[in-house]
C-alpha cells in the first residue's frame, strides 16, 4: 500500500498513523513477513493483522543459479503465466532486475519477453513482491540497485510502477537512492513527462538505431513517438533527475545497426546532452532471426562514440547460461490477450 493508503488502514482499526512506518520498517528494511514476530506492535494488533491482512511472496515455480552468480526466479502470476526475476551480484553492487508485466505488448523485435506475447500488467503486490523475496533469498547480500528491465513496458503498466518505485526510495521502506532505482522504457513519451513530475528515478531509453527507419523496424513505438519526440522528453526529464544523465540502451545486431555510420549518426543524435550509452551484446534466442555483432564490430562502435565525446560502456553479459541477460527473459505466457497498441494505452492517459 501507499503511505496514505496504509495510514488510512491502520486509521480504520484505530490506530495511530506512525504503525504504517513501523509496518514498513519490519517488510521492507528486516523482511519479516509474519505479525506474530512484529514485537513492537502490541499483541492485539497482530492478532487482529493476522485476520485482516495478508503478507504473501510470489509462488516460486522455479530458480536457476549461473555460472557467473546471477540467479533467476520463475515466478507464478496465476493462470498459467509466470514471469521472471533476476539477481546480479557485483563486486561493488548488487543488481535486482525485475518485471512489471506478464509479457509485453511492445513487441521488439529482438526481445524474448516480446515474442511470447502479452497477458497482463502486474499489480503492485506482485512487482513488489519480487523485489522482498529476493531480498530474502540473496541475504545477507544487501540489493543495492533496482532496475524495471524485466518483462514488460514499465511505463505501459504507470499506476502499478509508481507506488513501487515510491516505496523503493522511501527512507521508512527500502531506502534506496533514487540514483540506484531505474525505469527503462521503450520510448512512452507522455509517461515520460509523467514520471519527471511523480518520482524522477534514474531514465534508461531502450533507443536501439539512430534512424526512425531503423528504429521503426526494431521498435514499433517509435512509429507512434519518434526519435526527435522520444530525445525531446528525454532531455526534458534530464532537467529534474537527480543525476542529469539519461542512459541509452543499444542493443548490438550484426549487420543490422552495428556500423561506423550508425555510430556516428548516433553520436550526432546525442553529441553535448546528458546522455551516455550501454552497448549490449544481443543474447540470442530461439527464433530470434538476429546474431550478436562481432567484438571487432562492438569495439569500434565504442571507440567512434567515445571519439565523437560521448560516455559509453560494454555491457558485460551476465547470466546467458540460464537465458537470464537483457533480452532472453520469457517467463512463460499461456494465454495471450490481443491488445490494440491505441491512443489510451500509449497517450497521457496510459495506466
Amino acid at each position: 500500500m501507499p503511505d496514505d493508503a496504509l495510514v488510512r488502514f491502520f486509521a480504520s482499526l484505530d490506530q495511530k498513523p506512525f504503525r504504517a512506518r513501523q509496518i514498513k520498517r519490519w517488510v521492507y528494511k528486516r523482511h519479516v513477513l509474519d505479525f506474530a514476530e512484529m514485537t513492537d506492535l502490541s499483541k492485539d494488533l497482530r492478532k487482529q493483522l493476522s485476520v485482516v491482512a495478508d503478507l504473501k511472496l510470489p509462488d516460486v515455480i522455479s530458480v536457476e543459479r549461473s555460472a557467473d552468480g546471477t540467479r533467476k526466479w520463475l515466478l507464478d502470476v496465476g493462470g498459467g503465466q509466470a514471469v521472471e526475476t533476476v539477481f546480479i551480484p557485483e563486486p561493488r553492487r548488487a543488481t535486482l532486475c525485475i518485471s512489471s508485466q506478464a509479457g509485453c505488448v511492445l513487441d521488439c523485435a529482438f526481445c524474448a519477453t516480446g515474442k511470447q506475447g502479452f497477458n497482463r500488467n502486474l499489480s503492485v503486490a506482485e512487482i513488489l513482491g519480487q523485489v522482498v523475496l529476493a531480498s530474502i533469498d540473496v541475504a545477507p547480500t544487501e540489493i543495492s540497485n533496482v532496475v524495471f528491465m524485466g518483462m514488460g513496458e514499465p511505463l505501459a503498466n504507470y499506476a502499478n510502477v509508481v507506488p513501487v518505485t515510491r516505496l523503493l526510495i522511501d527512507d521508512c521502506a527500502f531506502g534506496l537512492s533514487r540514483r540506484r532505482v531505474t525505469i527503462s522504457t521503450a520510448g512512452l513519451v507522455p509517461q515520460i513527462m509523467r514520471l519527471a513530475e511523480d518520482c524522477n528515478v534514474a531514465l534508461a531509453v531502450s533507443l536501439h538505431a539512430p534512424n526512425d527507419e531503423l528504429r521503426d523496424r526494431l521498435v514499433p513505438i517509435n512509429r507512434v513517438h519518434p526519435i526527435a519526440t522520444l530525445l525531446d522528453a528525454c532531455w526534458r526529464y534530464s532537467q529534474v533527475l537527480a543525476s542529469r544523465q539519461i542512459t541509452f540502451e543499444y542493443v548490438m545486431l550484426d549487420k543490422v545497426n552495428d556500423s561506423a555510420a550508425h555510430a556516428r549518426d548516433l553520436a550526432g543524435l546525442l553529441r553535448g546532452r546528458p546522455a551516455k550509452v550501454n552497448l549490449i551484446p544481443f543474447n540470442a534466442f530461439p527464433g530470434s532471426g538476429f546474431r550478436c555483432s562481432t567484438p571487432d564490430a562492438i569495439e569500434t562502435f565504442w571507440q567512434i562514440l567515445w571519439s565523437k565525446g560521448i560516455v559509453a560502456t560494454i555491457r558485460r553479459p551476465r547470466g546467458d547460461d540460464i537465458a537470464a541477460a537483457c533480452g532472453q527473459l520469457a517467463g512463460r505466457i499461456d494465454d495471450r490477450r490481443t491488445v490494440r497498441l491505441s491512443h489510451k494505452l500509449l497517450g497521457a492517459g496510459s495506466e
